[in-house]
């Protein structure tokens, strides 16, 4: 059986490993672009939206390490205290 192309948002909360208040948050924010669907307004998360929101994080990690290599910082950081 296929995966299904729309996520609840505690279905994308178990996947991120955090809660669905958060991932709400992150929709509400625009992070995560979701849409609501149904007479309810129930909110649902398209799974290549998820995969490009994680794809972000990933580009947006390296980004940040490339900007704040660890190990130079630590040597810079021993340099100035001794």
């Amino acid at each position: 059986m296929p995966a299904p192309r729309f996520l609840q948002l505690a279905d994308v909360a178990e996947v991120l490993n955090i809660s669905a208040n958060q991932v709400y948050a992150l929709v509400r924010r625009g992070d995560i672009p979701a849409v609501k669907i149904g007479g309810r307004g129930q909110w649902r998360v398209e799974a290549t939206e998820l995969e490009k929101y994680i794809e972000r994080l990933y580009t947006e990690t390296r980004d940040f390490i490339d900007a704040h290599p660890f190990g130079e910082e630590a040597e810079q950081s021993e340099d100035v205290h001794n």
